[in-house]
């Protein structure tokens, strides 16, 4: 960090990582890297880069893509297995039901479905009424066509990744409790039929005025992008400045652009766009699939066995000081372009 002036930087080293903290004057301005302090001139971000590791996503994943729940289709007695280890799962982490219970019953679909949807309430007086929503769908496509003898799609990266990206960070704040903004934790069921429970969530907490600040979705982390230099991209990257942000909070490039993302207009196929289209608000996918480096999409193929839960249990790490960092802001800096 250069130019650096009247600001002191010290860095206070956790047993789980390390907090940056940056001590600025009375009136302060944005520095270099971008960090902006809040009103008692500090920022902090987290560095929890030990939070997670490959032996605890693999238990999530090991469990959701599993033969037993035959491909979690929307409807079935395999992603009704899938919503109870959420909902438990939600429980442990003190993540609290943002509705009554924990299920949020589709109004558009034919068979009974649920979004899991859980809540960890923000710590400050005022930010507590902004909404972050971290999503991910939980359904697949259950059984299909035989493919060297296997007829069950597990659907691990396809999205058990996104769903066990999403339990962890839900452990994170469950368990700490260090966000000021609140944070509602939602696993989308009926992805796979069309968006459907995104859709359903998105129309019924705008209904219920919910005040939301942003959407952040996960799909397909399962397995590392080839040949590039961040670990994930951001559909729609030219709708807001989440990339940059994200990256500011990261400390490094973590999040790029995908010019196959773009032309295959993955914003509008997964779960983010509802909220976009029905919120308004800075709504997208994070993914780690652009078609080059997983040649299992909607196959049987798609199991444990093609996962790489280290390169999972490293995106979760480093997410954490994102979200918490949006989270935690004094104000909001995602913008739409």
């Amino acid at each position: 960090m250069k130019n650096i002036g009247f600001l002191l930087v010290f860095l206070l080293l956790t047993a789980c990582g390390t907090t940056q903290m940056v001590q600025s004057p009375e009136t302060p301005p944005a520095g270099p890297d971008g960090l902006k302090a809040n009103t008692n001139g500090i920022v902090e971000v987290s560095k929890e880069v030990n939070f997670t590791d490959a032996n605890l996503v693999g238990g999530h994943m090991n469990y959701l893509a599993s033969d037993k729940l035959k491909g979690r289709d929307t409807g079935s007695e395999g992603i009704e297995m899938a919503a109870r280890y959420i909902e438990n799962r939600f429980k442990d982490y003190g993540v609290k039901p943002y509705f009554k219970t924990y299920r949020d019953t589709l109004s558009n679909y034919k068979k009974p479905a649920y979004n899991i949807v859980g809540m960890v309430l923000g710590s400050d007086s005022s930010l507590k009424d902004e909404f972050i929503l971290i999503g991910a769908h939980y359904d697949h496509i259950g059984v299909t066509r035989p493919q060297n003898g296997d007829y069950i799609a597990n659907g691990a990266n396809d999205n058990a990744s996104g769903t066990s990206t999403v339990l962890e960070l839900a452990r994170y704040f469950g368990t700490k409790k260090v966000n000021k903004r609140s944070l509602i934790f939602a696993l989308f069921s009926a992805e796979e039929k069309g968006l459907l429970g995104s859709e359903h969530l998105a129309k019924k907490l705008k209904k219920m005025d919910l005040n939301l600040y942003t959407m952040l979705n996960f799909e397909m982390t399962g397995v590392p992008l080839r040949g590039k230099d961040y670990e994930l991209f951001i559909t729609g990257y030219d709708i807001s400045n989440l990339a940059k942000v994200s990256n500011k909070y990261a400390g490094e490039k973590l999040i790029g652009y995908s010019s196959i993302a773009e032309e295959n207009d993955l914003f509008k196929r997964s779960d983010n766009y509802p909220f976009h289209k029905v919120f308004g608000v800075p709504s997208h996918t994070f993914c780690g699939f652009d078609f080059t480096n997983f040649p299992h999409y909607h196959r049987p193929s798609d199991e444990n066995s093609e996962m790489d839960f280290d390169h999972m249990a490293r995106v979760v790490n480093k997410m954490i000081p994102v979200v918490e960092g949006i989270a935690n802001a004094p104000n909001q800096e995602i913008k739409k372009k």
